[in-house]
């Protein structure tokens, strides 16, 4: 069975695009063809009457996937709110989870891993009836869960891990990021988390550094079965 993968987080601005752009970088220059997904993207710029997917296409570069925008990101925003209230805002289709499974299949055909990145949390709304966790269930994503080392943090990550398990979902791991140059949070997050979790710790990321390679072998483990 192939390991597809889920980038969530704690909130919005915590790393999760950063994270997603070091592990295809990662993966590529292991030899793997690595597809990615933003399935929606809001707060887009609008360049000429076409709204631009720029965290998309950070991930598209990094991890090589010259496929199609549309099918990368089939849904884009201008308004940066949830998902389905930016589409009323906008004025735009809603998000169909039937389209983006397609959009899914056909970059999972042509790619031997998948990274999806999700807006903002796992219980973000893709649609009024749906969320991110309802998207990892059917795609069969295992999550990777990026926590901004700030005040909070502890709380919000127990949240997300305690949701991924209600929806029974198979969680690769965690990871600790410091976003800012002055980290705010507590430099004992790693272990203060893992005291209170069984999930495994996938590692840290500091601000303008790479991804260490004990991150991406641990996850390169689960992909290689």
């Amino acid at each position: 069975m192939s390991v597809n993968f889920l980038i969530t987080g704690t909130g919005s601005r915590v790393g999760k695009s950063t994270v997603g752009c070091a592990l295809g970088f990662a993966f590529r220059a292991r030899g793997l063809r690595i597809g990615v997904m933003k399935p929606v993207e809001v707060g887009c710029p609008d360049y000429n009457g076409e709204l631009e997917a720029s965290d998309t296409r950070a991930l598209a570069l990094a991890a090589g996937c010259s496929l199609p925008v549309e099918q990368m990101c089939p849904y884009r925003y201008r308004s940066a709110t949830s998902p389905p209230a930016a589409a009323e805002r906008d004025s735009l289709p809603q998000p169909e989870l039937g389209r983006i499974s397609d959009c899914f299949d056909f970059i999972a055909a042509a790619s031997d891993l998948v990274l999806v990145e999700s807006t903002c949390g796992l219980a973000e709304p893709i649609t009024w009836q749906s969320d991110f966790a309802d998207l990892a269930a059917a795609l069969d994503l295992e999550i990777i869960v990026v926590i901004a080392n700030r005040p909070g943090a502890i709380n919000s990550a127990l949240l997300t891990l305690r949701y991924a398990a209600t929806k029974g979902l198979r969680v690769a791991g965690w990871l600790i990021n410091e976003p800012a140059a002055l980290g705010q949070g507590d430099p004992a997050s790693v272990k203060t988390l893992s005291r209170l979790t069984d999930t495994s710790c996938l590692g840290t990321m500091r601000f303008k550094e790479p991804l260490s390679i004990e991150v991406v072998e641990k996850l390169l483990l689960r992909v290689q079965g």
